[in-house]
């Protein structure tokens, strides 16, 4: 969902499930002599996958989209990093989004080298075909109006799976800030407002916002939006909004 900059590898849909595999070897070898953490990181997903047959693998939809959605990351991180100087890294992050810039130069490094207390548990449902993204069309919606008002926006299975993020908005002021989306008759909101709240404290996410909806408001995703782009370029650091 954001606005892929020039330094962006695009790998196509059609990448077939083997082709994956062979993909994220060459990235290991690739990550070894760049970035030991990522080559940690790939081994790990891997492994996870290996002995899942193509066929069966190709039908996982989900993890699908989640290891193209790896690959692309990864080649990315590792241009990035194979530039000669800090002077042209930086050059490179300047083309970025204002989300790209934050989950390239913040989020994707800090997961890659530090321990995700979630990520077993996610693989396994994402394996099991356990995963369902609930509030996924809501999501969609809300980027697609944040797009048309020349805002932007991000999204990670990482960041959805193991830091509370559906998304990464950005608007006027180019601020990144990490959304979490749930309906209003989530009756344990409150709890999981709590465990968001902690989970971004935990990743070192400075601010944040919680956003609960009622379907049956007609208004409901211009408020969203609208509370989306505000906060985006207003909410403070150290402050973790919840609304309504």
């Amino acid at each position: 969902m954001s606005h892929n900059s020039g330094l962006i590898c695009t790998v196509g849909r059609h990448l077939q499930a083997q082709e994956i595999k062979d993909k994220l070897n060459s990235l290991i070898s690739a990550a070894d002599r760049i970035d030991p953490s990522l080559a940690r990181r790939l081994d790990e997903i891997n492994r996870w996958v290996k002995d899942v047959k193509p066929g069966s693998l190709t039908a996982k939809k989900f993890v699908m989209a989640f290891l193209l959605q790896l690959i692309r990351d990864s080649q990315v991180w590792l241009a990035v990093k194979s530039l000669p100087s800090e002077i042209e890294q930086q050059a490179a992050f300047e083309l970025m989004t204002p989300g790209e810039r934050y989950w390239y130069g913040y989020l994707f490094p800090k997961w890659l080298s530090e321990n995700d207390r979630k990520f077993l548990i996610w693989k396994q449902k994402l394996k099991a075909g356990e995963f369902d993204p609930a509030d996924d069309l809501v999501i969609r919606a809300i980027a697609a109006r944040i797009v048309e008002r020349q805002g932007t926006v991000l999204y990670r299975y990482v960041a959805d799976l193991s830091m509370a993020t559906d998304s990464i908005v950005s608007s006027r002021q180019q601020q990144p800030l990490c959304i979490q989306v749930t309906t209003l008759s989530d009756q344990f909101s409150q709890q999981k407002y709590q465990k968001w709240q902690q989970t971004l404290r935990d990743w070192g996410i400075d601010r944040g916002l919680f956003l609960s909806y009622d379907s049956n408001d007609a208004n409901f995703l211009n408020q969203l939006v609208n509370i989306a782009l505000y906060n985006s370029d207003n909410l403070p650091a150290g402050r973790y909004l919840k609304f309504p």
